[in-house]
């Protein structure tokens, strides 16, 4: 997804055009200023490449984290990079590095099990509808868990 779509299905989301975005930008504590002209022009196109500090202070009123903003496919899944941002979900995420498949597997199916004795909704994965229309890069547990880490802790 581009950033211009996902800034538009976070607007969508806040029910937000660019003018009140920027202006609610402007009265949110310690961030910098984005005008409405530039958030018109990420969202036509005309201004691909937003500055660090813009999408900090976009996702900031979004409530988004910032990777989502991001122009790459492993930052699509807003669910799980929100979940990501608690500590715990990263730890999880390194002591699943080094498993075996099979345990890894083990692990997912007993945590939606947990979740189905608590009443909890389901969890879909994005993945599972983008991997139809094209084959996945292949990582190891060890590969895909510390990519994981290091691309969202920075």
């Amino acid at each position: 997804m581009s950033v211009a779509a996902k800034l538009k299905g976070l607007m969508d989301r806040h029910r937000l055009t660019p003018r009140p975005l920027s202006a609610a930008i402007d009265q949110a504590p310690d961030v910098k200023s984005v005008s409405h002209a530039l958030i018109s022009g990420m969202l036509n196109g005309s201004k691909p490449n937003p500055t660090t500090e813009t999408l900090l202070s976009l996702s900031e009123v979004l409530k988004a984290p910032p990777a989502y903003l991001l122009p790459h496919e492993s930052y699509d899944d807003l669910d799980a990079l929100t979940g990501f941002e608690d500590p715990a979900a990263r730890r999880v995420v390194r002591l699943l590095a080094g498993l075996p498949t099979a345990e890894v597997e083990n692990v997912i199916a007993d945590l939606q099990r947990r979740r189905d004795d608590l009443g909890l909704s389901p969890i879909t994965f994005a993945e599972d509808t983008s991997m139809q229309s094209k084959p996945a890069k292949r990582r190891s547990v060890d590969e895909a868990a510390q990519y994981a880490a290091d691309a969202l802790e920075g």
